[in-house]
């Protein structure tokens, strides 16, 4: 069974991990987007910087001054944020080692003026933190148990008219009711990646509108990011890659092997990769 909080397993994951995942993969610590069929033939590093673009657009997200990278892994999203709106931005991670790593990335753009990152839960910001134009969370608030209290958070940061953008993994939505194959292979994700229960997209959009977010949509771009699990599972077969992760700890070994689950999830319909835009 599973030790300590779960805050001290997801720190313990990424700060194992991250290493490996940025000479495999880059600063993006998310998912690709491969065309909304997911056909499109492309750089890997390439579909990660298009994901961002992509949400960018369908959020309607054109300035923003002040931003929150709730999640923020080694600032990759922070630092383009930034870069893109010339604007300030602020990432909060758990993991010791991916502040480290997020402080040299962000010395080697010269954007130290621009962009912060604080090692701290998420969970701790407040208005004081903020408030900001756009909270950005990309593929983070799986990670999180209360998810009401989250959205309810984010609300208080945002300024008036402020904007939620979210890519969050979900199960797919209810009914018919899970079935107890599908509660097997959801119950061995949530052991092996860190991960309280999911929820289903309409109920994500279910908990913004009760915070008090108005305009929100969601939308299920799991085809559009189905490509990503087949190519993180080729990179980590490559023997230079696989020979890295044989020195990583344990808890990222098993997240490689675990790739299979995430991959078989996806085909079955049962993992779902939910995006969410909201207005304060």
């Amino acid at each position: 069974m599973p030790t300590g909080s779960l805050n001290d397993r997801i720190r313990k994951f990424y700060d194992e991990s991250t290493n490996l995942w940025l000479d495999t993969w880059g600063e993006h610590m998310h998912h690709g987007h491969y065309g909304s069929d997911g056909l499109a033939k492309k750089d890997r590093r390439q579909a990660q910087i298009d994901l961002i673009e992509e949400l960018l657009r369908w959020g309607g997200v054109e300035s923003a001054e002040r931003i929150l990278d709730a999640g923020c892994g080694v600032g990759g999203s922070a630092r383009y944020l930034a870069k893109r709106f010339d604007a300030q931005a602020l990432g909060v991670t758990l993991s010791p080692v991916q502040g480290e790593a997020a402080a040299r990335f962000n010395r080697e753009a010269g954007l130290e003026d621009q962009v912060r990152i604080e090692v701290r839960d998420m969970m701790t910001l407040g208005p004081e933190d903020g408030p900001f134009d756009l909270i950005w969370s990309m593929e983070s608030a799986e990670h999180i148990a209360d998810k009401a209290g989250l959205m309810e958070n984010f609300h208080r940061m945002l300024r008036p008219g402020g904007r939620l953008l979210m890519v969050t993994w979900c199960h797919r939505d209810l009914p018919p009711p899970l079935s107890t194959s599908e509660e097997k292979l959801l119950n061995k994700l949530y052991r092996i990646y860190n991960l309280p229960p999911m929820v289903a997209p309409a109920q994500l959009g279910e908990l913004a509108g009760k915070a008090g977010f108005q305009q929100v949509t969601t939308d299920d771009w799991s085809q559009a990011v189905a490509p990503f699990w087949g190519a993180v599972i080729r990179s980590a077969l490559e023997v230079r890659n696989f020979s890295l992760l044989m020195q990583t700890g344990w808890a990222t070994i098993k997240g490689a092997w675990a790739m299979r689950y995430m991959n078989q999830g996806y085909r079955r319909g049962l993992i779902r990769f939910a995006v969410l835009k909201a207005v304060k």
